[in-house]
């Protein structure tokens, strides 16, 4: 309001002198100010200040009064044209457009009432015209802000669904690892004291890296350069697991026998915070080794090279893999499992069965095959999940690497 009782300020100060106000008299001074006044209230009720304004008008026009300060109506038409419903705009400009024409009847000059009406309806027309022109780029403007929100809030519902498929990865996967340690460590307990003692290690090694994974999920402002992570953490160990890029497999003896105090926990000491960014293929490798840890034999092959792939490609592939060894773990009893990567610039493929082991109840289509799909369909690729044709279960999924955007949904 400050800045509209200014304007209004303004304009009765510029046109007090050329009106020759102070020489009217008091009725003329009452009159300027009832021109001018009202416009220090134009943006809370733009058409009673119009109607206020036009009434002054009008009241000047029947006792023949001509003041400069009729400038106000086109201030005031501005107004509601910004403010007002078009329907409200179209009257106004309709009934001070015969205000133009009966104050021209009555001043223009003989012979010039045309060019008077002429001049005095552009200057409407101007007034309308900035006046739609403002409240069409307001409604601009506020629908850039709903467009952001609405887009703020897909963010929000995008990130929550992402922790939603990682919490249940990383939960699902190390409970049921230290389910099974816990397991096998009461049943050799009496007969081999030192195993079960590595066993319980294991499993405060896996509750521990799951805080990890959950800490390293949750940051959104994690660093995803994998170089860093090679150079800070220990990649030198996990290159020698194996020979990852180069169709080498791994070895299939393990179980809880052969494979306790083999690969869980080595990726960070216990305590230090998270400087790396999310899993990708060259921890594939400990995966292995944990799900081996836990007695489920696991073979894994890699072909291609993993610095074609990019980082969030990488995460899926992992977390694909370590769905479906966590469910061949909990519903397979007795099962070995084969994990086969091809890698190639153009296409990521990602296959992990197992040969069904001991009859189990029927595999739930649950979070995890929902979770699956989402990641692989940021990818334009495809996911088979189902019976194996020589018996035992088949995950499978090709991920297009070619898209606009190869990065991925995120790198977390």
């Amino acid at each position: 309001m400050a800045a509209d009782a200014l304007l209004a300020a303004v304009i009765f100060v510029v046109t007090l002198g050329p009106g020759r106000v102070a020489e009217g008299g008091p009725a003329v001074l009452a009159l300027q100010v009832a021109l001018v006044a009202p416009l220090a209230w134009r943006r809370r009720a733009p058409l009673l200040v119009l109607c206020v304004i036009g009434g002054t008008a009008a009241l000047q026009w029947a006792i023949d009064v001509q003041l400069p300060a009729d400038a106000a109506l086109l201030v005031a038409l501005y107004t509601v044209a910004a403010r007002r419903s078009w329907g409200a705009t179209l009257a106004a400009a309709f009934v001070l457009e015969a205000g133009v024409v009966a104050a021209a009847a009555r001043w223009a000059p003989p012979g010039r009432m045309p060019l008077t009406v002429a001049a005095l309806s552009a200057m409407s027309a101007a007034a309308l015209a900035a006046g739609l022109w403002a409240r069409a780029r307001r409604a601009y403007v506020a629908s850039l802000e709903r467009d952001r929100d609405q887009r703020a809030r897909l963010a929000v519902a995008e990130e929550r669904a992402r922790m939603t498929r990682d919490m249940h990865d990383i939960v699902t996967h190390n409970l049921s690892v230290m389910v099974a340690l816990a397991d096998s460590a009461a049943y050799v307990h009496d007969r081999a004291p030192g195993q079960a003692v590595a066993a319980m290690a294991q499993i405060a090694d896996t509750g521990r890296q799951a805080l990890r994974d959950m800490r390293r999920s949750l940051n959104t402002d994690q660093d995803t350069d994998r170089a860093a992570y090679q150079a800070t953490d220990g990649s030198a160990d996990r290159a020698a697991d194996g020979s990852a890029g180069q169709g080498v497999e791994r070895g299939v003896d393990g179980g809880v026998d052969g494979g306790i105090g083999q690969g869980v926990g080595q990726e960070q000491e216990p305590g230090i915070a998270p400087s790396h960014p999310a899993p990708g293929i060259a921890d594939l490798g400990p995966l292995a080794d944990r799900m081996r840890a836990a007695g489920l034999p696991t073979r894994l092959r890699v072909d291609g090279d993993p610095a074609d792939v990019p980082a969030a490609a990488q995460l899926t592939l992992y977390r694909l893999a370590q769905e479906a060894l966590t469910n061949t773990l909990r519903h397979a009893p007795g099962a070995r499992a084969h994990v086969q990567v091809h890698l190639t610039r153009r296409r990521a493929d990602i296959e992990i069965t197992d040969d069904g082991g001991r009859p189990a109840p029927l595999r739930p289509a649950g979070r995890g095959l929902a979770g699956m799909r989402e990641r692989v369909a940021a990818y334009d690729g495809t996911l088979h999940a189902g019976p194996a044709p020589g018996g035992g279960w088949r995950v499978a999924a090709v991920l297009d690497l070619t898209g606009p955007d190869t990065s991925g949904p995120d790198t977390r």
